[in-house]
């Protein structure tokens, strides 16, 4: 592979993707899209083109049965009627995590999904959870065999 074969993108601002050039500036790619034969395309040949693709074949009836959403934090939270730091003080969440979350900065983990489901079937259980105060352990009792 040259030089010449490779082909500088660069992402603006506002999310259009252009051409850069050798000298530095920039241009729009050329839109090569049959935009009246796509849309003129019925549900079967979508269909058929789909499957067709071995790179990336539909998911089965069965793959997607096993697939579970990313709880949507923002959602869950606007149903509880709650701000951002009304939120993150109820359920113990850094209020810098949920903002990340709710931007798409950054995903829930695997323990936070977790926590998100639950928020979302059961609020006042998790809210429950969490007042409770917990007795410190007992100081151990010596041993009066030595």
């Amino acid at each position: 592979m040259s030089e010449k074969d490779i082909v500088r993108a660069r992402s603006l601002p506002d999310g259009t993707v252009v051409e850069v050039l050798p000298d530095g500036s920039t241009r729009p790619f050329e839109d090569r899209t049959d935009w009246a034969r796509l849309e003129a395309m019925t549900e079967e040949e979508i269909e058929a083109n789909a499957l067709s693709d071995p790179d990336n074949p539909p998911l089965t009836d069965e793959e997607l049965a096993r697939m579970r959403r990313v709880p949507n934090p923002r959602a869950i939270r606007e149903r509880l009627k709650l701000t951002q730091e009304q939120f993150a003080t109820k359920f113990e969440v850094p209020l810098g995590t949920l903002r990340d979350w709710e931007q798409g900065a950054r995903e829930p983990d695997s323990a936070a999904r977790t926590l998100l489901r639950v928020i979302d079937k059961d609020p006042e259980s998790v809210v429950n959870a969490l007042a409770r105060t917990y007795l410190p352990l007992a100081p151990a009792v010596p041993d009066s065999r030595s």
